[in-house]
């Protein structure tokens, strides 16, 4: 089983305008307890999100200026220095938005928000937004029940995907991590086994302690008289 990004996105999800104030934006924020939001074009396609983190440059940059030297007050990307003047959703946003659509895995909304460094992604649908699936939507999968993930390894891997005896390998789980005991078939079906219980969804970990068949003497090598 692997979770999709449908699964665990808030469909509820609270947009802004690119005409939308710096002000009314830091007031939605904080209504809405949020820290980003998507911004809609006048196509109502997504062209950015406007973060907490786009805000801050403005607060920085006005201590700077008042003889209080800032973090931000010696900036000197152009891109920056817009955000710390910008006015409006369209001046502080970040551009491209990064998006994610409702089929994809959550895994890889997970890869998506750990490389572009966001905290929340888009979730859009023939570029129409549908959701939005943050840091914390990504991390339910962790909150699976031990038995659910026990049961799909025994019955949906162990018994259908490798067509193995489930009599012959002993699965505990406990609090995510699993414990994997028994004698494969060979070296090559316990270590696809193992690789496939560490991507299920609620793995926290795997120990393999399954017993490997051995490869077995190495033959004689006849030499030439």
């Amino acid at each position: 089983m692997s979770a999709r990004v449908a699964d665990v996105m808030n469909k509820d999800v609270v947009a802004v305008r690119t005409n939308a104030s710096f002000k009314e934006i830091a007031a939605r924020l904080r209504e809405q307890h949020v820290n980003a939001f998507p911004v809609l074009g006048n196509d109502d396609k997504v062209v950015g999100v406007v973060s907490e983190a786009d805000l801050l440059p403005k607060e920085a940059l006005e201590a700077g200026h008042e003889g209080h030297p800032g973090p931000l007050s010696g900036l000197r990307h152009r891109a920056e220095r817009q955000k710390a003047e910008g006015v409006s959703a369209a001046d502080v946003m970040s551009r491209p938005a990064v998006t994610i659509g409702p089929h994809d895995l959550v895994s890889h909304a997970a890869h998506l928000m750990y490389d572009r460094n966001v905290t929340c992604l888009p979730v859009v649908d023939r570029e129409r937004l549908i959701g939005i699936v943050t840091r914390a939507d990504v991390l339910k999968v962790f909150s699976r029940p031990d038995a659910d993930i026990r049961w799909e390894i025994v019955q949906k891997l162990i018994l259908k995907e490798f067509l193995a005896d489930p009599a012959a390998f002993m699965v505990t789980v406990l609090d995510g991590i699993v414990t994997l005991q028994g004698r494969p078939e060979n070296a090559a079906v316990g270590h696809d086994l193992v690789t496939a219980v560490r991507h299920m969804e609620g793995v926290v970990a795997v120990h393999d302690r399954l017993i490997y068949p051995s490869a077995g003497p190495a033959p004689a090598v006849r030499h030439r008289s």
